[in-house]
């Protein structure tokens, strides 16, 4: 038990430290909460693709390609669509509110946590597993989100957009190039693949320390009912779910610490930034972002602690 908890602690809290710093850096007028969405764009554009191609690159096509891993990732995060929906339409009457509280309760923050919280609690793991999974869930997270903020904004969707938003994704581009290096057997120069590690490696903390100046607490008394259902959907009810049925399946190991991340982290960032784009209450949308950040620190250690004492990573 000792054991399983200094693990588990040593897994989330730099997560969190690094968060910190960043919240201390707008604090101190470093950064501004406005310049964030700006920067985790570039981030999300440019430094992740490299981060989940060196991680394919690095693995081998058997491992990170895991058919039943990734079938299982999909369906349930339909299902938590479906029920964020279902949740959504027969409490919330107001459409301002409605796509925002749906986003807030399905759409993860895999991005930023999944692949450092996989290393920390599975270290010296292969994380070709975590690369795909995040390659293929982040897509369908944007896609369902564009789906949603346009339906309760009266319009008619567009297929022609969703389908050039999956094929100019970044991560889908930078998954499929890693692929192709993996499945071809090529290797990179030298001084381009120490490059690409030394990018790939400032990834995750950059995106935590933008994360992090990002947190704002004043719209949180306003919304309090709302950001508490949310929260508690986003963080309990969810990876109570389908971490248990992940578990009963037999998943294990990278694969399993990899859906942690899909279904017990806070809500993206990601869902504020689009809300602001494509209309919403995107006060509300900020405000789940940052209640649902803070109070993940303790549930998913939680989840951490109770999956591995039974055995799943």
């Amino acid at each position: 038990m000792l054991t399983s908890l200094q693990v588990c602690f040593n897994a989330v809290a730099p997560l969190f430290l690094i968060m910190a710093l960043g919240y201390g850096a707008k604090c101190l007028g470093a950064i501004s909460v406005d310049a964030v969405p700006s920067l985790n764009k570039l981030a999300f554009r440019y430094f992740m693709p490299v981060m989940l191609f060196r991680n394919l690159y690095d693995s081998s096509l058997s491992h990170a390609v895991q058919p039943r891993l990734l079938l299982f990732a999909v369906a349930a995060v339909l299902a938590m669509y479906g029920l964020s929906m279902a949740l959504v339409l027969s409490t919330e009457k107001d459409p301002e509110k409605q796509g925002v509280k749906i986003q807030g309760m399905y759409r993860s923050n895999l991005a930023i946590i999944g692949l450092p919280l996989a290393k920390a609690l599975v270290p010296g793991a292969d994380m070709g597993p975590v690369a795909m999974l995040a390659a293929v869930i982040v897509p369908l997270f944007n896609v369902l989100a564009v789906i949603t903020l346009t339906v309760f904004r009266g319009e008619k969707l567009r297929p022609a957009r969703l389908l050039r938003m999956i094929l100019t994704n970044p991560l889908i581009i930078g998954s499929a190039v890693g692929l192709l290096f993996l499945a071809m057997g090529w290797r990179l120069p030298a001084a381009l693949e120490a490059a690409v590690d030394q990018v790939a490696d400032m990834t995750s903390p950059l995106l935590l320390f933008l994360l992090g100046a990002f947190f704002r607490f004043s719209g949180l008394q306003r919304y309090r009912r709302d950001i508490l259902l949310v929260s508690f959907v986003r963080l309990i009810v969810m990876p109570g779910i389908l971490l248990t049925t992940a578990y009963l399946l037999g998943i294990r190991d990278t694969g399993f610490a990899g859906l942690i991340s899909v279904f017990a982290s806070a809500t993206a960032i990601a869902s504020f930034t689009m809300t602001q784009q494509m209309g919403g209450d995107s006060e509300l949308a900020g405000d789940i972002v940052v209640a649902t950040s803070a109070l993940c620190i303790v549930t998913m250690f939680g989840w951490s602690l109770l999956f591995r004492q039974l055995g799943a990573f």
